[in-house]
């Protein structure tokens, strides 16, 4: 454990409160709960790993996992798209006949 979690668990306690960091579900969408998509990639990449309980991090890597299968079901859905599409016409037939 990072020091500075050492010293927010350590301030949390000594002033009775829970030894978690009720502030960031309060903030807004907790990540456990946050969509799939632009908004939760940003929020992960913003976030300072260092900084975060034993439990925020659980949270944290689930929704790294869940943003990954999201990623990886947008990738499948374009790799099937693309494979189903018809052939374009080749730019050497280009419609024309072919000589006598």
């Amino acid at each position: 454990m990072s020091p500075g979690v050492v010293d927010f668990l350590f301030r949390r306690l000594v002033a009775g409160e829970p030894a978690e960091d009720i502030q960031w579900g309060n903030e807004g969408t907790a990540l456990a709960v946050q969509p799939p998509g632009a908004e939760l990639a940003r929020r992960l990449s913003e976030t300072d790993l260092d900084a975060l309980t034993p439990t925020e991090l659980f949270h944290y890597v689930r929704a790294a996992q869940r943003l990954a299968a999201w990623a990886e079901s947008l990738r499948e859905t374009a790799v099937g798209r693309y494979c189903s599409a018809p052939a374009a016409p080749s730019a050497s037939s280009g419609g024309a006949a072919a000589p006598a």
